[in-house]
Parts: C-alpha cells; sequence; structure tokens
C-alpha cells in the first residue's frame, strides 16, 4: 500500500493497517510534521476508535476537557455557557463529552503509536504522479534523495482538501464556498484567564472574535472572519491589533506566532471515494467548516472503515468488499457537511452551542450490503448500528468490559444465554458467552438494556465495532453463509 498524506486519516490507516501485519508506506510532502491547531475536537466516538488503537488515555494526558464558552459584553459583563453537552459516562457510551487535543498533539501520539508498530512517516516525500493497471499502482515520488518509482497494489489518497490524487483521477469535488474567510492562529497571549473560551461581538459577521485556549500547551487559538478578500496580516503585531480592536482590551497583547492561516469556509464532497485501485480518504474527500469539530472525527472513521478492508482484501478476501467503503462513508460525510453547515449558520446568530449529534456515536450503516438482513427488531440493536461497550463479570468475579472483547482487529460474537456448541469454529473470530453459567456475566444487566437481545440470540461485531448481524439460535447457520461472503486465508474461515 502506498498512502499518500500523513494527517490524522493517512496516520489512522497506517495505524490499522500495521497491526494487521500490511506492508505500506507513508509518505508526506511536508518536510516536517504539521505544527497547527487545527482540527482540535476529538468527538466521543474518536475517542473510542482510539481506545481500540491504544492511545485515548495518551490523548486525555496531553489534551483536556473543552472550558465554558465566555460572551464578553460592550457593557462590560461577562456570561457564561457550556458549548459542548456533557454527559456523565455511561456502561454503553464510556466517553460522555469531546476532548480538545490541538491537532499537532493528536497526530504526534499517533506517529508515536506508530513507531511502537514499527512503522514512521517518510517526510519531504512528494507523489509527482502515478498511473495503474490491473495489478496495481506506480508512483512517482520526489524524495530529498532524489526521484523515486514506487509499485503498490493500491494507493491512498489521504492528502487535503487540494488533493492531488482527487485532481489527478480527475474526480469532480462539487460543493460551494460558504462566503465566509476567516483567519485562525495559534499564539502565545497574555491578559486572558485560561479557564474560558472568550467570545466577543457573537453576533457580528465583521467583528466577531473567538479566543480559546488550548489545552495541552500555552497557547490561544484566536478564530475570526476576515474580508473575502485582500492580504491579512498574520504577524504576531498584526494579530495584536485585530484582537485589540475586536475586543476592546488593551491589555490583552499577543507576543508570538505559532502557526497562522487565513482561509475560506467550503463544503464540497467527492462524487466518487474510489478509481479503481486508487482510494480517497479525509479532506481529499470532503471538506468541512470547522463548526462542530466535525472533519478530523469523519476523516479518521474514513480511514477507520477503509484499513480493515484493505487489510482482508489483502489477505484473500474478495475485493467486492472494497466496494462498501463508499457505500458506508459517503453518506456520512454527506450528513456531517450538513450538520457543520447548519451550526455555522448559527454560530452566524450567536449560537456556539453543541448537541449530541456532533458526538458521532448515533451514526452507522444500516442498509449497508455487509449488513446481515434480519427482521425488524423495533427499537433494539440492528445490523449497521455502533457496538455498545456494556460492563460484564467473569465467572470468577473479574470485572470486565465489553469493548476489552471487541478491541484488537478482529470479528467477534456473542451469544446471550446461548449453546456455545453451535457457533461456528472459524480462524479469526472470537467467541463469547454471556449467561447464567457461561464465561461472562450480565449481572448489572448493561449487556441486555445496550443490545436488547433475548436468550439464544447472536451479535456478531465487526472489527471497526459495527454490528454486523443478530441472529437467533435457530438462524446460526446464516452467519456461516455470511463468512463464506468474506472468505480468506487464514482470516474467518471454517478450522
Amino acid at each position: 500500500m502506498l498512502i499518500c498524506g500523513a494527517g490524522a486519516a493517512g496516520l489512522t490507516l497506517a495505524i490499522e493497517l500495521a497491526r494487521r501485519g500490511v506492508a505500506f508506506q507513508l509518505v508526506e510532502k511536508l518536510a516536517q510534521p504539521f505544527h497547527g491547531s487545527r482540527g482540535k475536537g476529538i468527538q466521543p466516538r474518536s475517542q473510542e476508535i482510539f481506545e481500540d488503537l491504544g492511545i485515548v488515555d495518551r490523548l486525555f494526558a496531553v489534551g483536556g476537557l473543552y472550558p465554558v464558552s465566555r460572551s464578553h459584553h460592550a457593557d462590560g459583563r461577562c456570561t457564561d455557557a457550556a458549548m459542548v453537552e456533557a454527559r456523565a459516562p455511561t456502561p454503553a457510551e464510556p466517553y460522555g463529552q469531546p476532548l480538545m487535543v490541538p491537532q499537532f498533539l493528536t497526530e504526534a501520539v499517533m506517529r508515536e503509536r506508530l513507531a511502537e508498530l514499527g512503522h514512521g512517516v517518510s517526510f519531504g516525500h512528494e507523489l509527482l504522479a502515478f498511473g495503474q493497471d490491473v495489478e496495481g499502482v506506480t508512483a512517482r515520488i520526489a524524495t530529498p534523495g532524489g526521484e523515486a518509482q514506487v509499485r503498490a497494489r493500491y494507493l491512498i489518497g489521504a492528502d487535503g482538501g487540494r488533493s492531488f490524487v482527487r485532481q489527478s483521477l480527475g474526480i469532480d469535488f462539487p460543493g460551494k464556498t460558504l462566503g465566509v474567510r476567516a483567519v485562525v492562529a495559534d499564539v502565545v497571549l497574555t491578559g486572558l484567564d485560561r479557564d474560558a473560551w472568550h467570545q466577543f461581538n457573537e453576533t457580528s459577521n465583521t467583528t466577531r472574535l473567538s479566543l480559546c485556549p488550548l489545552m495541552g500547551t500555552d497557547l490561544f487559538q484566536v478564530q475570526a472572519p476576515v474580508p473575502l478578500e485582500g492580504e491579512i496580516d498574520l504577524s504576531a503585531d498584526g494579530l495584536a491589533s485585530m484582537v485589540r480592536e475586536r475586543s476592546g482590551h488593551e491589555d490583552i497583547r499577543v507576543h508570538s506566532v505559532s502557526w497562522a492561516s487565513a482561509y475560506q469556509m467550503n463544503a464540497r464532497l467527492a462524487d466518487r471515494y474510489r478509481e479503481g485501485r486508487v482510494f480517497l480518504v479525509g479532506d481529499a474527500a470532503h471538506t468541512h467548516p470547522p463548526t462542530g469539530g466535525q472533519g478530523l472525527n469523519t476523516s479518521m472513521q474514513d480511514a477507520y472503515n477503509l484499513g480493515w478492508k484493505l487489510a482482508a482484501v489483502t489477505g484473500g478476501a474478495p475485493t467486492s468488499l472494497l466496494d462498501t467503503y463508499e457505500e458506508e462513508r459517503r453518506p456520512i460525510a454527506a450528513s456531517m457537511l450538513g450538520l457543520s453547515t447548519r451550526l455555522l449558520d448559527n454560530a452566524k446568530r450567536g449560537d456556539n452551542r453543541r448537541g449530541r449529534d456532533v458526538q458521532q456515536l448515533d451514526l452507522g450503516y444500516r442498509g449497508s450490503s455487509l449488513c446481515l438482513e434480519t427482521e425488524d427488531r423495533e427499537g433494539r440493536i440492528m445490523a449497521g448500528d455502533r457496538a455498545p461497550d456494556a460492563r460484564l463479570r467473569g465467572a470468577g468475579g473479574q470485572v470486565r468490559r465489553l469493548f476489552d472483547l471487541l478491541k484488537g482487529t478482529h470479528w467477534t460474537l456473542i451469544g446471550y444465554h446461548a449453546d456455545r456448541a453451535t457457533a461456528p469454529a472459524c480462524a479469526g473470530l472470537h467467541v463469547h458467552v454471556i449467561g447464567p453459567d457461561a464465561e461472562l456475566r450480565d449481572v448489572d444487566g448493561d449487556f441486555v438494556s445496550a443490545y436488547g437481545l433475548v436468550a439464544g440470540e447472536w451479535v456478531l461485531a465487526r472489527p471497526d465495532g459495527y454490528v454486523a448481524a443478530v441472529v437467533a439460535q435457530a438462524e446460526i447457520g446464516s452467519l456461516e453463509q455470511y463468512a463464506g461472503r468474506l472468505c480468506q486465508r487464514g482470516y474467518w474461515r471454517s478450522a
């Protein structure tokens, strides 16, 4: 595999392939890692994915929860309000609110995890051209040591909104420019408390100013709309002048700038995510306004979806499995584009609140061709839904979590008051049974509450933590037929 682009999407895909033992090269045209805060919100569903990747605790250690939003009024008063809906963790949803981690810290943690798996990023490597045939992709890459040619089975474009891969394929990127140009900058600033996200002139589309303390750093992120045309002074003096004028506070001082950008907000979605052996992930496939913190999360979840499928096909699964990547992920991106755009309209009116809809816990793949068709379950969990967590106890009394059973690269089959002897014996399939005489006990009722299973039913979870099938004991044989659709060497194969 050749992955072009080492942002959050490219790194997620690399980690997914690395932990499955799939050979790849991850190239990045920048000479060194990106150093801006840009995508700083990690939503609860992404936190679950980072737990699976083994780094969620590291991210909490380097970041922090969102502060309150503090509105500064013209008369000198300030009012505080919660910007995000904070929920206490539950057994089914262990992460209740977004985590703030500047993107450069998130990516640093991901590179560290990738290094633990024996891989790294080839910085200063720029994709110049590529072509494909029935067996693979041939790419020309400019490296610090000169031009090189790389042969790969697949090429994945994770190279951002101006994607060279997408443009080379001639894939249209329809959508619209949203008529908003903004500055985002990471600065060292004094004169404001770091316990709040400070908002000035919230209802003005010309003088609005947002100053957010970046968790895990001594920086503030400056956000402000600017005119659609003309040069913007992004120096420390220029940003200091903007902050003074818009806040009305002479005591707020900008001392230095570590990163700054002026950009047009867009909402665009690629016509397709695949051309033969070449795929698009992340911003190469969709670009969002920053409202709601959906861009980075949707991007990494693209890669999380594609990674296990590429690995499966490399191991012998039918190539048709790769068709389900666009089938499942493109509708999600379309939905998130609509949400981000609505939140941008709200922000223009001074409403910066965020609800459950940004947390991505309710997104799923019902209707996907990877779902084993079953009858309607009347509000109970169905194929295509996110697989919830649950508290369990081992037969010896030890505390267990369902996510611990799902964690890793395998498929998982869980029976509720079911006969283990009837489960298919397959390499790559982990089988567990929950019941009063089984190895796991649902003593608190969390499992049956989250899944709604009745005695004798089985739930099959995919490697990415989504339900593939729910079947009754009498239908357990249908899982053998389902396995046949994904048959490959050493994986999901009758033992």
